[in-house]
């Protein structure tokens, strides 16, 4: 099932273009990952989906109707949460405290915290997505940058979550904490959602991708399914395709 299609979407700051004719999908039950270096236009894009921008030309559908945000609390009411590579976590705030920040539950008449309840509700959630913490109690910036950002892919799904667009998630990450975070995004895969995974490396993309969507200054440069790259050609599109090979060719005649 399409959860989001864009249709020859552009987008401009200005004199600038910064998406020119995106068209792609999301659909539940698949990794869409979308590739490119910085200034490719990867962040007006999830910008787009998650309803920081309009864009200027094109269509976006959700759920087959046609769409433009408001705001991110309108995309995340039409279930599109986006976790982005600062993640937006009070460090000394424990674990469940970030894990229910701004969607807190209240209890009585007097709307107190329930705190045993999102205390347990955390434990359970975490361990659902195969994410055991020893303590829930500890301030959220002792944990790993993987651990964060697995705590924060299990609060999406909790919270209803259907299109989970992740922006560089493994960027700032070590080889060990990138593999933890790879595991669950093929976890929020596997559990039905529409993952659009945004990345500059293209080994990480090809280890969970089902899709790949590569950009160049704003343009589609390459959308495949898996099975029509291999992971050395889909690095040599990243790496820069045939001026690669010209680059290559001209320093191995030096």
């Amino acid at each position: 099932m399409t959860l989001i299609q864009m249709s020859n979407v552009g987008k401009r700051y200005g004199n600038i273009v910064a998406l020119h004719d995106i068209s792609l999908r999301v659909n539940a039950g698949e990794i869409t990952c979308v590739l490119g270096d910085n200034g490719a236009g990867k962040s007006t894009l999830i910008k787009i989906m998650s309803g920081l921008h309009h864009h200027d030309s094109g269509e976006m559908l959700v759920d087959g109707e046609p769409t433009r945000f408001g705001s991110p609390r309108e995309a995340l009411d039409r279930g599109i949460a986006t976790v982005y590579q600062d993640l937006a976590v009070v460090a000394l705030m424990p674990v469940w405290r970030n894990f229910f920040l701004g969607s807190e539950l209240r209890r009585g008449p007097f709307k107190v915290l329930d705190i045993d309840t999102m205390r347990a509700t955390t434990r359970s959630e975490l361990a659902r997505m195969g994410i055991h913490l020893n303590d829930v109690e500890q301030p959220i910036g002792q944990l790993s940058g993987g651990e964060r950002q697995c705590v924060a892919i299990a609060r999406a799904i909790h919270f209803g979550a259907r299109v989970l667009i992740l922006d560089e998630p493994t960027a700032a990450l070590g080889v060990k904490q990138s593999g933890v975070v790879l595991k669950y995004v093929a976890a929020a895969r596997d559990a039905g959602l529409g993952v659009v995974f945004i990345t500059h490396n293209p080994h990480h993309a090809y280890l969970v991708g089902d899709h790949f969507i590569l950009l160049n200054r704003g343009r589609m440069r390459l959308d495949c399914k898996r099975a029509e790259i291999s992971l050395d050609d889909l690095t040599r599109e990243m790496a820069g395709g045939d001026e690669l090979t010209a680059l290559t060719h001209e320093l191995q005649r030096t």
